[in-house]
């Protein structure tokens, strides 16, 4: 067959063969990113990652290849990849998507830079030594969504105020779980409230989560910041709405996929900061002076929308706090 022809078949193939080749040549430096759920969940956390990477002069396909690992939302492979991107020629890993995904990135190097998202506190599950100086190969990001745990209960009682209890929803495989727990706990002792724990792991479990929270007539559901639970977005609101029940997300992602109102840290900044931090290092930045920059500012998103579907009136306090409010 002619050259030509043979171009002529393969169509636009053949002309990704220039892209693919730069992808590959020697000596361009590899970016090892590991998450627990997949590409599709995470399209507006990848493109915010891709900008931090430009901003630090990285394009990928141009001076730069990634190696994407993803778990589907199964934590119990995140040793497994982890480990495969330490073997592999990777000069970074980017961790996301919540602890055990860091925790499983740490296991498996101790010398590869590691740059990590998470929603707590990073010193106190051992991640790093300190926030300023993190010492040893891990830094990152801290979205401290478990400090705003309190909070939207606080958000809850004021959109439900005759509500005596009140569900949290999480996921009993993550490390912080139990902390964060506990620590609602003591916040809801304090508001006179009570509160129902109801965990979920997988999709089944949370069609029985969402049961349970009906059952015992909790007057809203609050939802801890986890990974699992965020690649579950669509499915947590769905169930959210068919029992009718309000629920309190972490994330903004809930309430644009529908979801009634969330409280929590903007997770896109976190990926674009984390996509810097790994131009920084691939100019040859050490993680251990690289200080982990935690969250500044939580937004407050209200959906009117889906408040009316569920027959509730939003206070003027709570309308007059949000940072958003979707028509």
């Amino acid at each position: 067959m002619r050259r030509r022809e043979f171009i002529r078949l393969l169509g636009g193939a053949a002309a990704a063969w220039p892209f693919a080749a730069r992808a590959q040549q020697p000596g361009m430096p590899v970016i090892g990113f590991l998450n627990n759920t997949s590409p599709e969940i995470r399209r507006v956390e990848l493109a915010a990652f891709h900008r931090g990477l430009n901003e630090g002069g990285y394009f990928e396909g141009q001076n730069v290849r990634i190696e994407y690992r993803w778990g589907q939302g199964q934590y119990d492979r995140m040793p497994m990849l982890a480990g495969d991107l330490a073997h592999s020629s990777v000069s970074v890993i980017v961790a996301t998507g919540g602890e055990q995904v860091a925790l499983a990135a740490k296991a498996a190097t101790a010398t590869l830079p590691i740059v990590f998202i998470i929603a707590g506190d990073p010193v106190k599950i051992g991640l790093v030594a300190s926030l300023n100086r993190p010492g040893g190969n891990v830094t990152g990001f801290s979205l401290l969504d478990t400090l705003t745990e309190a909070k939207r209960l606080e958000v809850g009682r004021e959109l439900v105020p005759g509500a005596s209890l009140f569900a949290f929803l999480v996921n009993p495989n993550n490390p912080i779980t139990e902390s964060v727990t506990r620590d609602l706990q003591a916040a809801a002792d304090a508001l006179g409230r009570k509160l129902l724990v109801v965990g979920a792991s997988t999709g089944h479990e949370l069609d029985g989560a969402f049961a349970n929270v009906t059952q015992q007539r909790a007057g809203a559901v609050l939802l801890e910041g986890d990974g699992f639970l965020f690649g579950e977005r669509d499915r947590i609101v769905a169930l959210a709405a068919r029992h009718a029940v309000p629920a309190i997300y972490s994330q903004r992602e809930y309430v644009m996929a529908g979801g009634l109102m969330s409280y929590g840290s903007n997770i896109a900044d976190a990926y674009r900061y984390a996509g810097m931090y790994c131009g920084k290092i691939l100019k040859g930045a050490k993680p251990a002076d690289l200080p982990v920059q935690q969250a500044t500012k939580v937004e407050l998103i209200i959906n009117l929308k889906t408040a009316r579907a569920l027959g509730l009136d939003v206070p003027p306090s709570l309308l007059a706090r949000a940072d958003e409010v979707i028509e």
